[in-house]
């Protein structure tokens, strides 16, 4: 695929009316780089890119004046390959990625799926940039909060409570989910396969938020409390195996 977007680039800057200087100081980059661009002398770095649509006001998708139906598709299944290694292969996983972004460069499934495989405590950096640009630019709401979520993770991971807390705030609070809904208003096999996977969910979730109670209580030396966390926390686990072995 003969990407052009230095071209694309250059035609909403003159479209808006921009010089490379205004640009360039938006992108915290030089003017000669954004002139490189444009000369498709280099490509900007794939962490710029949804700052660039942003810019723009249009999709990453647009930037490079892509078919959305067939991208869809064609990132779906790069997707798929690399999920299947995200555990296993980190490493594996990050690079079929990367190479699917060599074709759909700055697309954000794709960049928001590559966040899960660079979650290393020396990569913090990186995956901090990542997901604020994803944030600030994405039009998909999943992709947005997902990178919120993980870079409040990573704030917290790297001792920065109050970034954490900022970062929290922007999350909105829902009070439903879609498995929930399809739950109560369809039938049938759709009903069921909805209600199976948000009572697996809501299971993992009281196990975990059991094991935090049980921990404060510890740090507060309160250890029946603890211990009766630590019961409702095996209770659970016990109903999400019980449940698997349902399903299977």
């Amino acid at each position: 695929m003969n990407i052009k977007i230095g071209e694309k680039i250059k035609l909403l800057r003159k479209q808006k009316n921009i010089s490379q200087e205004v640009l360039a100081q938006y992108l915290g980059v030089s003017f000669q780089s954004v002139s490189k661009w444009e000369n498709e002398a280099t490509m900007p770095d794939i962490t710029l890119v949804p700052a660039i649509a942003s810019f723009f006001g249009v999709s990453t998708d647009e930037l490079f004046d892509f078919n959305l139906m067939e991208i869809e598709q064609k990132v779906d299944l790069i997707c798929k390959e690399a999920y299947q290694y995200r555990d296993s292969d980190p490493a594996k996983s990050e690079a079929i990625l990367r190479e699917g972004l060599k074709k759909f460069p700055g697309n954000d499934i794709l960049l928001n799926n590559l966040l899960y495989t660079m979650r290393s405590p020396e990569r913090a950096a990186e995956v901090i940039t990542l997901c604020k640009s994803l944030a600030e630019s994405t039009k998909l709401d999943d992709v947005k909060y997902d990178a919120l979520r993980i870079l409040a993770e990573t704030y917290h991971e790297q001792g920065e409570q109050e970034l954490t807390r900022i970062t929290l705030e922007k999350i909105p609070e829902i009070y439903f989910t879609v498995l929930e809904l399809q739950a109560k208003l369809l039938s049938g096999k759709e009903q069921l396969r909805a209600a199976n996977a948000q009572l697996g969910i809501s299971l993992d979730s009281a196990s975990e938020m059991a094991e935090l109670l049980a921990s404060h209580c510890e740090s507060l030396k309160d250890t029946a409390k603890a211990n009766e966390y630590h019961s409702i926390a095996t209770s659970a686990l016990e109903c999400a195996k019980l449940l698997n072995s349902i399903m299977s």
